[in-house]
């Protein structure tokens, strides 16, 4: 009941949002009243294809419920950067007025006023061209170097490779995450980590799609902890799927890894919102490390969300790899995230902590990603200096 009045106040904004894009838009298009009708067609046809294509995962009829997916999720993408640009563009309109008023005749607020209107979906459209390019191509390698003070020679290069947030579903699948497995393979690392969000749907629904990731080889094994969307497919089939397919799934718990004469601790914890839906898999960095040898100096904590890592900094861990933000994955989300994470991206230190936050494999919802480009992460252990 919760979850269907939250869609119906979703889609009540979503209607008001576009009935502004409409108002502000189509009356000042430098176009005829045919192409005007179709503007204000389409705004109509997106008010349905939008929440049509977030539903469209609980269509059991294939390839139709995936088909009604892409059109949806696209029509969201491209909306997303119409309703920023619009609101731009009003900020723009706002600073000119200001302008003429204050020196009337300087301006042609006219000419801006057609001029706007038409490039704003112009460029609606190209963001989303270049945002489905960059999210459908496979995931860049990106190289990290975490400098350690005092580590051990043997773990001089020491490298891990992080894959996070794949969301297979929808409009991810086999194809998409083949071509991830062999790019992580042909990294040839030490160990590989799964860092949650793998899949956006059920076991039955996807099976197919994750067997690829049964291919993932590592001299010590891949590693893998939940997200939050493993939670809402049903994480408890999931972790038995995963391991069915090989990975070593860390539910609050470690392994000690030796490597040439030297130890690491490898630890995961559950998603930081777990407890939330089984309060069995509540998320505990502490109980995650508990009885690993203190002589150990490298502990590293694979954990879904940045958020984690306060409590992991206090129980000791040396470096946690993230995911969860996608980095934003498309303006303006990126500012969004920063209000419930304390990471968006990238490296950052935390009470002597290191922290890594992914931007993520894949992609979630519209196949877009702009200023956030996915990644595939090499994240090697090199000597450092004293803090």
């Amino acid at each position: 009941m919760r979850r269907s009045s939250f869609l119906v106040r979703l889609i009540l904004i979503g209607i008001l949002l576009h009935i502004y894009v409409g108002f502000r838009l189509i009356p000042d298009m430098p176009v005829g009243m045919t192409v005007r009708t179709l503007a204000g067609l389409w705004l109509v046809l997106s008010v349905l294809l939008i929440p049509l294509g977030m539903l469209a995962r609980t269509i059991k009829q294939q390839p139709l419920g995936d088909r009604l997916a892409w059109v949806g999720l696209l029509a969201m993408g491209f909306f997303s950067s119409l309703l920023v640009l619009t609101f731009a563009r009003d900020l723009v309109l706002a600073s000119l007025m200001t302008v003429d008023a204050i020196w009337p005749g300087t301006i042609a607020l006219a000419r801006w006023r057609t001029g706007t209107a038409a490039a704003v979906p112009l460029l609606a459209i190209l963001s989303t061209l270049v945002g489905l390019f960059n999210a459908r191509r496979r995931a860049r390698v990106v190289t990290i170097d975490v400098p350690i003070e005092d580590l051990p020679a043997a773990l001089d290069g020491f490298t891990i490779v992080q894959i996070s947030d794949i969301h297979v579903g929808p409009t991810i699948k086999r194809r998409y995450v083949d071509a991830i497995v062999d790019a992580v393979n042909h990294l040839k690392p030490d160990l590989i980590a799964v860092t949650g969000d793998v899949v956006d749907g059920t076991v039955p629904q996807l099976t197919h799609h994750t067997q690829p990731l049964s291919r993932l080889s590592a001299r010590h094994g891949a590693f893998l902890v939940t997200g939050n969307h493993e939670y809402y497919a049903g994480a408890n089939a999931w972790i038995d799927e995963f391991r069915r397919l090989g990975l070593n799934v860390l539910l609050n718990e470690h392994v000690i890894v030796e490597h040439d004469g030297a130890r690491a601790v490898i630890a995961g914890v559950t998603d930081y919102s777990a407890g939330h839906h089984d309060p069995l898999h509540r998320s505990d960095p502490m109980a995650a490390i508990a009885g690993a040898p203190g002589d150990v100096l490298i502990k590293v904590l694979l954990a879904h969300q940045p958020r984690s890592a306060e409590a992991a900094a206090a129980a000791g861990f040396t470096l946690q790899l993230s995911g969860h933000t996608h980095g934003g994955q498309f303006f303006p989300w990126n500012f969004f995230v920063r209000i419930q994470q304390p990471f968006t991206a990238g490296l950052a230190r935390l009470n002597g902590l290191w922290v890594y936050t992914s931007r993520g494999t894949g992609y979630w919802g519209p196949p877009k990603r702009l200023g956030a480009p996915s990644e595939i992460t090499r994240v090697r252990l090199v000597p450092g200096e004293p803090d």
